[in-house]
């Protein structure tokens, strides 16, 4: 019996952690793969430059790998999820060992862009939150858990967080099996995630 894969999509503080952790208090057993934690390191650039990169652009993933390990958790087998460091802008040389079981919930902006990784998802879920209470929930999070400045958070959100939500992350949502709101109580967009599941063939295993 394989893990049933559900993925999260939104855009950046839409609500897709959160909903991730509900789901996996709700359905014990639950390990969460986070998409940020695939992002490709620029460990051989300066600090300096490392922070002028595009992280609002698919390019800057290493889905490839992430692809891997969700065939591997579809098989079964556990596997190795890179660290990030937000702060350095590049991977860290712990890993987090991930289990196979009942459910696996993948969430992160660009969950539902790839095809190849579409493929893998069972169940695909995009919350879908208005730009302005992402920015705000951003902003919060960014000064006080990234060590970022207000301006600094302002201008990437700017450049390329919202540029980027509207090119690669907006569209995707055609793909998603249910659209919840990231604005409601977790509740609401919990149950609503529980019910579907609860009707989906493959909920209780296998593809």
């Amino acid at each position: 019996m394989s893990a049933h894969i559900i993925g999260i999509a939104g855009p950046s503080s839409s609500g897709k952690t959160e909903l991730a952790k509900q789901l996996a208090q709700k359905l014990p057993g639950t390990s969460i793969v986070s998409l940020d934690s695939y992002y490709r390191g620029v460990g051989h650039i300066p600090l300096e430059e490392r922070k002028k990169v595009n992280f609002d652009h698919p390019d800057s993933l290493e889905w490839e790998l992430l692809h891997q390990h969700l065939q591997a958790v579809a098989a079964g087998r556990a596997f190795e999820e890179p660290v990030y460091s937000f702060a350095d802008h590049t991977r860290t040389s712990r890993t987090r060992r991930i289990e196979p079981g009942d459910f696996v919930i993948v969430e992160g902006l660009f969950a539902l862009y790839w095809p190849e990784l579409r493929a893998m998802l069972d169940t695909k879920v995009y919350v879908r939150t208005d730009p302005d209470v992402c920015f705000n929930r951003r902003l919060a999070r960014d000064v006080a858990e990234r060590g970022r400045t207000p301006e600094s958070v302002r201008e990437q959100y700017q450049q390329t967080v919202l540029p980027g939500a509207e090119w690669f992350v907006y569209p995707t949502m055609k793909y998603a099996d249910l659209v919840v709101s990231g604005e409601e109580p977790l509740a609401t967009s919990t149950g609503a995630v529980l019910n579907a599941l609860h009707k989906a063939p493959a909920a209780t295993g296998g593809r």
